[in-house]
């Protein structure tokens, strides 16, 4: 049976009606249009569909609407915007992370979320706190480097 939700998605707030247990992940996409977090695996370990719940990075594929409550939703679109990047879409760029790319929205979130909690982190803490996600192309180093460079951005 739908009910109505109202979401609060990059500052906006978005009224659609659905079904409680539809994953959060379909109505960014389908209902609101945003493309930023991709479908991967649907079972909550590739880290595609990352998005933030007040600031806490989540797997959008296996939380239902239902768990969503009251929780601003930031996408990889709410980090930044082209005339003014998240230090971390910066550094991707500076570094030459991007290779397919569809991988990147999980990374960039969940390292966004990491960096908002240790401002000065090792290669190791870093490669620890991205252990849950995947890139089939292989960019992990790339991926390190372009961390780093955006916790020195940030201070």
């Amino acid at each position: 049976m739908s009910q109505k939700f109202t979401l609060t998605v990059n500052g906006k707030a978005h009224t659609i009606e659905a079904d409680p247990d539809m994953p959060l992940l379909y109505a960014l996409r389908d209902d609101i249009g945003l493309n930023n977090p991709k479908f991967g695996c649907g079972l909550a370990q590739c880290g595609a569909c990352t998005v933030h719940l007040d600031g806490q990075p989540t797997r959008s594929c296996v939380t239902p609407l239902s768990a969503v409550g009251k929780a601003k939703i930031t996408t990889l679109a709410g980090l930044g915007t082209p005339s003014s990047p998240h230090p971390l879409q910066t550094a991707y760029i500076e570094e030459q992370v991007p290779q397919c790319g569809y991988c990147i929205n999980g990374w960039i979130m969940t390292a966004a979320a990491f960096l908002g909690k240790k401002k000065k982190p090792s290669d190791a803490e870093i490669r620890d706190a991205l252990s849950g996600l995947k890139c089939r192309c292989g960019t992990h180093m790339g991926i390190v480097r372009a961390v780093k460079r955006a916790a020195e951005m940030m201070g």
